[in-house]
């Protein structure tokens, strides 16, 4: 649990994920902003009474884990850094306090939507007994095979969710993210950083952005297994990130 504002997420009204689930956003817009610990007590302190919080067993700050997956050119990363429009990760995520695991392909096309698929794993490490490899040829966008990809980097954060009273956003909160790369060997942590992401039902009022802009947190793009990959992985090409990496650094030194 949080130290120093576990008191405000328990006085938090909690929401289960049930409800969660039933909130449909159908004309969303996402936008991404990045914050330090201090900002996040603050956020937290001033969204009480306006927010509901994610309540699953009890537990109002889950731990979850990622591992993605690239081929020996690091198609994927690279897509990205280039700038291309249609883009796509491979990934295990889990969701550590239920024991879920997901095989998932997150997708982005070139109006900036991002599309999300994913099958149910035995395991974290059942994706290939649990049909990962046909799955991978039925939805991917990029002709790159199940056989050719290998597991880049692991990352594990805890996360808040919120969502606003009038039930017409959500809000996620990444914080004690920390990444280990596979081939390299490298672990890095960013215990400082705490990455927030906004999902809004088109134009409606939205208390945090209101309180964004008086903490002065700003939007930001940020792709967890881009960073990781950047920040542990020697050579490989990073010059698109280096000024995000630096105001970053910057952030979280405070």
């Amino acid at each position: 649990m949080l130290t120093g504002y576990s008191d405000i997420l328990e006085s938090l009204k909690p929401i289960t994920l049930e409800e969660m689930e039933s909130i449909r956003l159908m004309n969303r817009t996402d936008s991404k902003y990045l914050a330090n610990e201090h900002q996040l007590s603050s956020l937290l302190e001033m969204a009480r009474g306006e927010y509901m919080v994610q309540c699953i067993d009890g537990i109002r700050a889950g731990e979850y884990g990622t591992v993605y997956f690239d081929d020996a050119d690091n198609t994927m990363y690279l897509n990205h850094h280039n700038g291309r429009l249609t883009r796509q990760k491979v990934r295990v995520r889990s969701y550590i306090d239920s024991n879920l695991d997901f095989f998932e392909i997150k997708l982005k096309n070139n109006h900036g939507r991002t599309k999300k698929k994913r099958i149910r794993l035995t395991s974290r490490d059942s994706y290939l007994e649990d049909g990962a490899a046909q799955f991978l040829r039925d939805n991917a966008m990029l002709d790159i095979p199940m056989e050719a990809l290998s597991e880049k980097i692991q990352n594990h954060f805890q996360r808040i969710t919120l969502v606003n009273n009038a039930r017409t956003e959500r809000l996620t909160i990444d914080r004690e993210l920390s990444f280990h790369n596979f081939q390299s060997g490298i672990d890095r942590k960013m215990d400082n950083l705490v990455v927030i992401e906004v999902k809004r039902d088109g134009n409606t009022y939205s208390p945090i952005m209101d309180i964004l802009r008086q903490l002065r947190i700003h939007p930001s793009g940020f792709s967890k297994y881009c960073i990781g990959m950047a920040l542990t992985t020697p050579g490989i090409k990073r010059n698109m990130f280096n000024m995000r990496i630096r105001n970053i650094e910057k952030l979280t030194a405070i």
